[in-house]
C-alpha cells in the first residue's frame, strides 16, 4: 500500500516533531510547515491526501488561510483543524475544515480519527466523481412520421424501388429517345416545307 502524504502545519516545533514522528510510525509520509505562509506554498507545490493545520500561528486567521488554500487545491485533500482552543462546529465547518482535532490528544484516538477522516473523504470524492462522470448517451428514437412512413401496412404492396442498374439503363436510353424525337420533328418540318 502506498504511503499517504500528509502536510502538518503548526508554529510550535515540539508539536510538529511529535506529530510527525507519530504519523510516520503509523505509515504516513509527513511533510511539515512552521507557518501558514510556508504551508500555503507547500500546498501549491505538492499533493497531499490530508492537510492538518493549527488555527493560530503568525495571526489568528493563519489557520483559516491554510484551510482556504487546501480547499482551492485541484487535488482536494482532506482538511483537519488542529487547535488547543476549540471552536464551535459551525465555525470550523464554515472555514472549510472536515474535522476539528483538539490538542493534546491520545495517540490512538488521533490515529483513529485521522483514519476515519481519510475514509470519509475518499468516499466523498468517489461520490462527487461518479456524479460528475458523463452519462451514457440516450438512444435517439425515430420521429412518429418516420415510424409511420416505414411501417408496413397489411394488404398494401410497397412501391417498387428502382435499382441502380435500372437507373443506369434509363440514363443511357434517355439521349436516344431525345434523338428520335428530334428526328421526327425535323421530318415533320421538312414535309411542311415541301408542300
Amino acid at each position: 500500500m502506498a504511503k499517504r502524504r500528509v502536510l502538518l502545519v503548526d508554529d510550535e516545533v515540539t508539536v510538529l516533531l511529535t506529530m510527525k514522528a507519530v504519523l510516520e510510525i503509523s505509515g504516513f509520509d509527513v511533510d511539515t510547515a512552521a507557518s501558514a505562509r510556508e504551508g500555503k506554498s507547500k500546498i501549491k507545490l505538492h499533493e497531499y491526501q490530508m492537510v492538518i493545520t493549527d488555527m493560530r500561528m503568525e495571526s489568528d486567521a493563519a489557520g483559516r488561510e491554510v484551510i482556504q488554500a487546501a480547499r482551492t487545491a485541484a487535488y482536494h485533500p482532506a482538511v483537519a483543524l488542529l487547535t488547543a482552543f476549540p471552536v464551535a462546529d459551525e465555525d470550523w465547518q464554515e472555514m472549510g475544515a472536515d474535522k476539528m482535532l483538539v490538542k493534546p490528544m491520545q495517540t490512538s484516538i488521533l490515529l483513529h480519527q485521522l483514519e476515519k477522516l481519510l475514509e470519509a473523504h475518499a468516499a466523498k470524492l468517489q461520490r462527487l466523481s461518479s456524479a460528475a462522470a458523463p452519462k451514457a448517451p440516450v438512444p435517439v428514437r425515430k420521429s412518429a412520421a418516420k415510424r409511420l412512413a416505414t411501417k408496413k401496412i397489411p394488404g398494401k404492396k410497397p412501391a417498387p424501388k428502382k435499382t441502380v442498374a435500372k437507373k443506369a439503363v434509363a440514363k443511357k436510353t434517355a439521349p436516344k429517345t431525345a434523338k428520335k424525337i428530334a428526328k421526327k420533328a425535323t421530318k415533320k418540318a421538312a414535309k411542311k416545307t415541301k408542300r
